[in-house]
Parts: C-alpha cells; sequence; structure tokens
C-alpha cells in the first residue's frame, strides 16, 4: 500500500496555530468556473477560517470563455481579475499556483505549461484522457520539481481515512475483496443532450473514466496496485439529442456502465461496478472491504459513518457497528465542530487545499499527486482495452 506523503492535518490534534500575521500570500489562479470551479473556490476561500495554513491564499485571477458567466462567478467568490486566455494567466509572474478545474480534456495543456512555468499544480480529476497525456504531465512537473496534486478528494472524507488508518493498523488483517460502486442515474433522462462527457474525443471513456477514477483511486489508497483487469461494458442508449439542435440526433461514442474485475498485487480480489444508468442513485460512490479479521463498508451518501465488523469481538457481540467519525481524534474533525455535528461533501476540498499548501511549505509531495494520476490512467486504460477487446489485461 502507497504512504502517504503529507498527513499534517490528518490526525493530529492540539497542534500549535499560526497566526494572520505569520502567514505569506499565495497567489491562486482558476481554470473553469463551473461546477468544479465553484467548488474549489470555496475550498481556498474557507481553509484559513478552519485550519492554519501557512499560507493565506489569494484569489488573484479566474479564466474561463464566457465573460460575462465569468464575471459574475469572480464577484461571487472573491476573484480579483478575470481573463478568457488561459496561455495569458500560466505565463504571469503574480500567479503562485494554478487551480485547473475544467473539463478532462482539456487539462493536459494548462497543466503542463503551469508547471514548466513554475507553478505549483492542483489539478481535477478524472486526470485527463489516457496514459500518455498523463506520462507527460508528470514528466513536466517532476522536471519542473513543482507540487503537484490530483484531486481525488474522497480520500480526504475522515470516514475513508480513518479506515486506511484502521487497515494499516492491521484491523482487517489479510485483505480479501474489495467491492466497489459508483452509480449515478442522470443518463435515464432520454432528453438529456450529447454532451462532452459522451464523446471519446473529450471524454475518453464514460463511466469507467469519470466515476471508474474515482473507485480506482480509492482502491489504490486503501488495498493496493492491481496486478489485472477484465472489464465489460453496455450502451443503453446509442443517440442522443444534440445541445445545439434538439431537433436532430447524435451518436453516443462511450459506455454507458462498466463493470470491471480484477485482482490487487496482493492477491486480493476487486469487483467495480460503474454505471450512469442507476434509477435513483444521484451520486453513490461505495466500497465494502473483507479480511482475515474484520471488515469495513463505507457509503458517501452516508459520508460521516464508517461500518466495521470485528472478528475479534465475542460471538454475542458479533456484527457490524456503526462508526460516526466526528471524533476530535478522527481525521481532520478536530478542524470543524464539536463530537457528533456532521461535515459534508464540500469539506474534503478544504482537507485538500489545506494539505496542498502545507505541502508547499515543507517542499515535500502530496498525495494523490500526477504519479498517482498515471496509475490510475493505465489501470482504465487496461480496462477500456478489455471492454473493447474482450479479455484479461495485465498491469
Amino acid at each position: 500500500m502507497p504512504t502517504e506523503k503529507n498527513e499534517k492535518f490528518a490526525f493530529v490534534e492540539g497542534e500549535e496555530t499560526l497566526s494572520d500575521d505569520t502567514m505569506e500570500d499565495l497567489r491562486i489562479a482558476i481554470l473553469g468556473h463551473r461546477f468544479m470551479g465553484r467548488a474549489h473556490s470555496n475550498a481556498w476561500s474557507q481553509v484559513t477560517r478552519f485550519f492554519d495554513p501557512p499560507y493565506r491564499p489569494v484569489l488573484q485571477v479566474a479564466c474561463g470563455r464566457d465573460r460575462e458567466d465569468l464575471q459574475a462567478f469572480a464577484d461571487r467568490w472573491g476573484w480579483a481579475e478575470i481573463e478568457t486566455e488561459w496561455e495569458q494567466v500560466v505565463a504571469r509572474p503574480d500567479i503562485d499556483v494554478v487551480d485547473v478545474s475544467l473539463p478532462t480534456y482539456m487539462h493536459a495543456e494548462p497543466a503542463i505549461a503551469a508547471a514548466r512555468a513554475g507553478k505549483h499544480v492542483f489539478c481535477e480529476k478524472p486526470f485527463c484522457r489516457t496514459a500518455e497525456e498523463a506520462t507527460r504531465m508528470l514528466a513536466a512537473a517532476e522536471e519542473a520539481g513543482i507540487v503537484h496534486y490530483l484531486n481525488h478528494n474522497y480520500r480526504r472524507c475522515p470516514a475513508v481515512a480513518l479506515a486506511r488508518r484502521m487497515i494499516e493498523d492491521g484491523e482487517l488483517g489479510e485483505i480479501y475483496h474489495w467491492r466497489g460502486a459508483y452509480q449515478q442515474s442522470w443518463l435515464t433522462n432520454p432528453d438529456h443532450p450529447l454532451d462532452w462527457k459522451l464523446k471519446k474525443g473529450t471524454a475518453g471513456a464514460g463511466p469507467l473514466w469519470d466515476l471508474g477514477s474515482h473507485a480506482v483511486d480509492l482502491a489504490h489508497y486503501l488495498v493496493g496496485d492491481f496486478a489485472h483487469v477484465t472489464c465489460e461494458g453496455k450502451q443503453f442508449t446509442p443517440t442522443r439529442p444534440l445541445a445545439s439542435d434538439p431537433t436532430q440526433t447524435g451518436h453516443v461514442e462511450v459506455e454507458c456502465a462498466a463493470n470491471l474485475i480484477g485482482e490487487f498485487q496482493n492477491g486480493a480480489l476487486a469487483t467495480i461496478e460503474m454505471t450512469r444508468y442507476a434509477t435513483g442513485r444521484r451520486n453513490r460512490h461505495t466500497f465494502e472491504i473483507y479480511g482475515s479479521r474484520g471488515a469495513i463498508t463505507w457509503d458517501m451518501e452516508d459520508m460521516n459513518r464508517l461500518r466495521f465488523y470485528s472478528e475479534g469481538d465475542p460471538d454475542h457481540l458479533k456484527g457490524f457497528r456503526d462508526i460516526l467519525v466526528t471524533e476530535r481524534s478522527h481525521p481532520y474533525v478536530n478542524a470543524w465542530w464539536p463530537p457528533g455535528h456532521i461535515i459534508g461533501y464540500e469539506h474534503g476540498f478544504v482537507h485538500a487545499v489545506a494539505d496542498f499548501l502545507e505541502a508547499i511549505h515543507k517542499g515535500e509531495g502530496i498525495t494523490p499527486d500526477f504519479a498517482d494520476g498515471v496509475r490510475i490512467m493505465k489501470v482504465l486504460e487496461a480496462a477500456l482495452h478489455s471492454m473493447e477487446q474482450g479479455g484479461r489485461v495485465e498491469l
């Protein structure tokens, strides 16, 4: 299992804090201003209110294509300036960090250019479209010596971080099974238009990329690397209305659902379901891990709760117990509210920003980074090859 490079905020309590006077400014540029742009802007804004990072993020410039919408976004979230050309942004001497919150197909070139310009890079997921793109992004980041982070923020949910600690402490023993699922339902609407996520050239693949990247990252984080994978996909709706003209249709170029099975290098078995056709499931992300001494299950729809079974319990007490992960001793929780007061989706982004700022200060790495992105993309490409060509693919 990989080792975390930065756990400053994960399991500590009662650290000496930093006052605002000791903080240096770190100037941020964000590329993208839709869903992820909002989530990231909130994190940059909130981090100094709840954590004590070594830098104060300054929201310097927001970049996007639609100037009117971009200005409204900047005004709402406090970005000082706007720019419509990302090439101009990454070259600016008054930018220290480039936050890539663009659609997947637009990640590679800005991230590479930002690294070459000496900027630290905070990159949204899925990482990119291909392992080749991922390799180029990693090479540029390593050559530049910058801090590079891939924002698989579910790692930083307190319950998920606690699950890792429990596994490292031997609570599960030898791991036998990883069962993951990421289920959404937005494509059950037949009128949903043919957008960029449904075209192979821009998305890379369907839920295998978009949702599977999350599941594979958590599998890497909690269990380890894959040895081989096999994958089957299904396309339920081959055509959809064009966004530009709903009276016309175009071909859906990616799968609508995929099932992956595989084996980890440590011998554990994996199954992962990824679908946009799980009726009633808006954003259900789950995993189950079964080992020789115990088991853990987690569901993003109940993200503050971890379920744990221990073989060490006496027979009359055996059964899955609920752990409400809101105690001061739990990962990240000490920065927030009193025990029993839950946190939500947006908090994982704040945790990521806090750890990212600390990584820059210490000159250390942070995981998942671009090397993790390469590993994820190699698994996904192997699964896509299996889905399209058949058979098991070794890694």
